[in-house]
């Protein structure tokens, strides 16, 4: 792979940050996971699911992955932790 190809595949496509969009799915996503019995990831200091969701999402303890499309149908996977840290 080329240098050029090479800053190609390192960039993050979009925003650098999460959108609110990805925050909602993420939020909902990870509250749903915790109401059905998962495993908190931090300490817990809040009542609801959303709220663990919350704080775990602001500490960046997350392990996930945003996909991101294109409408030419090329999609980038970013791990969260990334767009967490630009905000």
């Amino acid at each position: 792979m080329s240098g050029e190809a090479q800053k190609e595949s390192k960039r993050i496509l979009g925003p650098s940050v999460t959108t609110r969009f990805e925050r909602a799915r993420v939020l909902g996503a990870r509250a749903l996971q915790i109401s059905m019995g998962a495993p908190p990831l931090i300490e817990i200091t809040v009542s609801t699911p959303i709220e663990i969701a919350d704080q775990e999402l602001k500490e960046g303890v997350l392990p996930m992955t945003i996909r991101r499309k294109l409408p030419d149908g090329r999609h980038q996977d970013i791990p969260l932790r990334w767009l967490i840290k630009n905000q």
